[in-house]
């Protein structure tokens, strides 16, 4: 059954909390799943939020930690103790308890890991915490389940049970030899039908696909989006296996590179949230609303240029607003696709012929729209000259817009820039000055001003 958070609920725990009715409130939110917990949370106050953390069991809450909106978990850390943060360190695998631990000041950073109880735990997370949050390593876990070459198939099954009870989900069984580099893997069906007697190395398949310790997180996600992997192991340099990164990881991973991409094809040069101050959503807008006000500038400065133009041909100014939508929908459409290509590394061939692609297609859409312009304007205005002039600015319009939005991005990528920059007020603005030039050159050209 699907959890519906309803305020009667709310009401019902903040209720039992006023009450201070422990007994109760924790029958009560033992029915729900750590992620639906998370989300009451999310709806209380700071105080009953955290009376809440402090009253259930660690084993509960460091799952339920992981589940709030981040600004709200700052802001029950700050109300822990350092006993208490690393209490529920403990219970979290150490990719999650590394990322906890990174989001605490660092006066307290160190004082929860050395209230860590559990030593081998703490060094995982030292280890984890010493690598960029942005590579392999800072986001794969420590908890695997491996096995050597040399082993037998009953001795692995014996020694195994003890690794699999500290990891969540077992994907594959990493083969490695005795100085603990990577040679293969084993699925747990490879391993229940082997014989006894049988060699690991004998039966372990050697295609194993992994990532270095070093690689980027959306060079990560490729991978396993390519190959459809539920789990991939980590290596360094030398091929000694170091941990594994899950799909879940992953997911969060590609959810927050959308949400960044979608700001910045928004024009939002931050990440920030809806319930961020008003100084920190500012500054993450007014860099790029400025540029739009720069470039509303200089299309005013173009069109003073042509007041000449406006003087005979008044009807000229009244398509300018249509010129300008076009060349910007076009140009974000472009790049749209060219982003998106990116990401899923579908850009095949060079940029030439990606470049001529787009203005054989930006060609025949502005022909097709062109027509019906040119058709609407002779109607209206009984001016076969001006809708000719009106006409094949838009199609060339269209073309020079397709053109930018392609290239730009492609540009961008090869200089190692995100492209999704290229979706937004960038290519939007850029669009409507080169648009409004071309029309009013071409229709000055065409009508002889």
């Amino acid at each position: 059954m699907q959890f519906e958070l309803t305020e009667a609920l709310v009401e019902q725990v903040e209720q039992l909390i006023e009450q201070q009715d422990n007994k109760e409130l924790k029958i009560l939110l033992n029915e729900y799943h750590y992620a639906d917990v998370a989300e009451i949370l999310d709806e209380l106050n700071l105080d009953e939020a955290t009376y809440i953390i402090k009253l259930l069991d660690s084993e509960t809450t460091s799952d339920v930690l992981m589940e709030l909106d981040e600004d709200n978990r700052e802001k029950i850390l700050e109300n822990l103790s350092i006993k208490e943060i690393a209490e529920e360190i403990e219970e979290l695998d150490t990719d999650d308890a590394a990322d906890i631990i990174n989001e605490l000041p660092e006066d307290r950073r160190q004082a929860v890991i050395s209230n860590i109880e559990d030593e081998e735990h703490q060094a995982e997370i030292r280890e984890l915490l010493a690598y960029d949050e942005d590579t392999a390593g800072g986001l794969m876990a420590k908890e695997l389940v491996k096995v050597y070459e040399t082993w037998t198939v009953a001795g692995c099954l014996r020694r195994i049970r003890g690794q699999a009870k500290d990891v969540t989900r077992v994907h594959s069984i990493y083969v490695v030899t005795k100085e603990e580099k990577l040679i293969g893997r084993l699925s747990l069906k490879d391993l229940i039908t082997a014989k006894n007697e049988q060699k690991i190395a004998d039966i372990a398949k050697d295609n194993v696909d992994f990532v270095n310790v070093n690689d980027d997180v959306e060079d990560v996600a490729r991978v396993m989006s390519k190959y459809d992997l539920e789990a991939i192991p980590v290596v360094d340099d030398n091929q000694i296996l170091l941990g594994r990164i899950t799909i879940d990881d992953i997911v969060d991973v590609m959810k927050e590179e959308a949400e960044k991409d979608y700001q910045l094809a928004a024009g939002i040069s931050q990440d920030v949230e809806a319930d961020d101050s008003i100084w920190q959503l500012t500054r993450a807008r007014i860099p790029w609303l400025f540029l739009g006000l720069i470039g509303g500038v200089g299309a005013f400065l173009i069109m003073e240029g042509f007041h000449e133009a406006f003087s005979k041909y008044a009807i000229l100014f009244f398509f300018t607003p249509l010129i300008a939508a076009m060349a910007g929908n076009v140009g974000v459409q472009s790049s749209a696709i060219i982003v998106q290509g990116l990401a899923n590394d579908d850009i095949k061939g060079s940029i030439n012929s990606r470049l001529m692609k787009e203005m054989l297609l930006a060609a025949l859409n502005g022909i097709i729209l062109a027509i019906f312009l040119f058709l609407f304007v002779w109607v209206s205005q009984q001016d076969a000259k001006t809708a000719f002039a009106i006409s094949i600015s838009l199609v060339v319009v269209i073309i020079v817009a397709g053109l930018i939005g392609t290239f730009v991005p492609l540009f961008l990528d090869k200089r190692g820039i995100d492209p999704a920059i290229a979706t937004g007020p960038f290519i939007t603005t850029s669009n409507d000055i080169f648009g409004i030039l071309i029309y009013f050159t071409i229709a000055k050209l065409i009508l002889g001003i």
